[in-house]
């Protein structure tokens, strides 16, 4: 039986911001996308904008509570109709604490080519591996579009989804954001490259280390 979770209003607070921040760098219009993110006092399910809600107006008292285990809805509104992907990303990965979901416009392209972003540059590493996968089409908030982003995040932290979108995860909400709007940067340079011409793609000994190195980037103390 779900029971009510901690009310985590600083959490929950951190997720409007984040709506309104990809509103704001045009990741996302209108109630188009949906962020989540695990609760950090009650790990038994998860928070998460509801349906059909835009950035604009929107407040922490909105968002829903989806339970881990038998996707019980805890809330005044409806959580949005992909929560389904959202649970399933967090059954997978344990260690995966937030998820962004984008309608953006490079990365929704790549994804109506149904294409996968290949290693054409090595920031592609900040998805955990040598590409980001796109899912087959599967009808949106179906347990087969579920299945498919589950099993395209066991080792990556991103994935595209056939004519639909983009999907982040991170270790946190900003971790998250972070991989969302590098690979909606990434997307575009890369639908760039190729109307010149195909790009030459780095080969998985030359991003296993790009991937080694960015295990420790950015996380070494200045030496004093």
């Amino acid at each position: 039986m779900t029971t009510s979770p901690e009310p985590e209003p600083e959490l929950r607070e951190r997720l409007v911001a984040a709506v309104q921040r990809l509103d704001a760098l045009g990741l996302n219009r209108g109630s188009s996308g949906n962020v989540s993110a695990r609760g950090a006092l009650d790990r038994s399910g998860f928070w998460i904008t509801p349906t059909g809600m835009g950035a604009e107006g929107l407040s922490a008292a909105d968002l829903a509570w989806v339970a881990l285990d038998d996707g019980a809805v805890l809330g005044e509104w409806q959580p949005s109709s992909e929560w389904p992907f959202h649970r399933a990303i967090y059954r997978a990965r344990a260690d995966l604490q937030a998820v962004v979901h984008v309608h953006s416009v490079h990365a929704t392209a790549l994804a109506c080519q149904r294409r996968e972003l290949p290693a054409f540059h090595y920031m592609v590493a900040v998805a955990g591996g040598d590409n980001v996968p796109c899912t087959p089409y599967h009808l949106f908030g179906s347990e087969e579009l579920s299945s498919a982003v589950a099993a395209a995040f066991a080792d990556r932290n991103a994935c595209l989804m056939a004519n639909h979108g983009l999907i982040a995860a991170g270790t946190d909400l900003d971790h998250a954001l972070k991989v969302a709007i590098e690979v909606e940067a990434l997307c575009q340079s890369y639908l760039a490259t190729l109307s010149s011409g195909a790009p030459v793609l780095l080969t998985k000994h030359e991003m296993a280390q790009v991937i080694e190195k960015f295990r420790s980037y950015g996380k070494a103390r200045r030496r004093r």
